[in-house]
């Protein structure tokens, strides 16, 4: 599966009633594409599929895939027990998606055998295409890198991890199995911070949570990183660097700023599901700011 620009992972917008509001997803979605995405992952990590029910879930995915219409890949979250991951990725299969992205089970410790036979047993269950999101309970060596991309459906690696070293371990390994017809790509939150080193490595391709409340900003990082130009720097200390001190306040974050920027754009999309919390009114003052001078840098202010 080939992917070409920034990797969009869309919010999971709630209504004042806080049901999902599918009306409002289509609209950001909509956007994420006309911006440029190279690809729309729903329902995964950004958008809160840890808070969705099962049918949350397949109307999500249903209705991401109605609106992108085919234009760019759409790939599907999946994860938790292997059965919900399983039941998650045949929906998503049903509705249209491309491809799923794998999340590790959550609260679980296994051997790294077990965490292979997890992935075995959903990309069977699935007839999809599978991404494997490394973070949290799922780290693989190289040596389970290369076992997981030798199974015909895995087409993909996400890392979470940030460890460049394993990352490199890792690209070699793979690549020695499948060449190269497999993808990765930098999902750090705030993958900006990182998109130099990761591509030393072998990585080119990341995604942006910047890009779901401010994908202009997103967008022009992009290009200045692959044209050479200075902006990219000035975005990273100015822009990319202070928010992510300001994530770094509280777990969740990673989400609930997303959402907060998304509003103070005028999209509505309420607020995040629990556990996670909203900011502040101090802290979205704060990323009220931050926008202005990320869109004034790129001369959208």
């Amino acid at each position: 599966m080939r992917f070409d620009g920034i990797l969009f992972f869309p919010l999971t917008p709630f209504g004042p009633d806080g049901a999902v509001d599918l009306d409002v997803l289509a609209d950001h979605v909509a956007s994420g594409v006309a911006h440029g995405a190279g690809g729309v992952f729903t329902a995964c990590g950004t958008g809160e599929i840890h808070a969705l029910s099962a049918a949350e879930h397949a109307a999500v995915v249903a209705r991401t895939v109605h609106t992108v219409a085919g234009a760019v890949p759409v790939v599907a979250g999946a994860g938790g027990s292997v059965a919900t991951a399983v039941e998650q990725a045949r929906a998503a299969k049903e509705a249209g998606a491309d491809a799923i992205l794998l999340l590790p089970p959550y609260l679980v410790t296994a051997p790294r055998k077990g965490m292979v036979e997890y992935v075995r047993t959903v990309a069977a269950a699935a007839d999809l295409p599978v991404i494997v999101y490394q973070r949290g309970t799922l780290v693989l060596t190289p040596q389970t890198a290369a076992e997981i991309a030798a199974l015909p459906s895995v087409v993909g690696i996400k890392d979470g991890i940030g460890d460049l070293g394993l990352m490199h371990r890792i690209v070699l390994a793979v690549r020695k199995v499948r060449g190269d017809d497999f993808t990765f790509f930098n999902g750090l939150p705030t993958a900006e911070l990182t998109v130099p080193a990761y591509r030393g490595v072998g990585v080119p391709l990341y995604s942006s949570a910047a890009f779901a409340f401010v994908p202009e900003v997103a967008d022009a990082f992009h290009k200045a990183v692959q044209n050479g130009d200075p902006l990219a720097d000035r975005l990273l200390a100015e822009f990319f660097d202070p928010l992510v001190a300001l994530r770094d306040r509280s777990p969740g974050y990673a989400v609930s700023l997303v959402k907060a920027g998304a509003r103070l754009r005028g999209l509505p999309v309420g607020g995040v599901r629990a556990p996670f919390t909203d900011p502040t009114p101090e802290e979205e003052a704060d990323l009220a700011a931050l926008i202005e001078t990320g869109l004034a840098l790129v001369g959208k202010g």
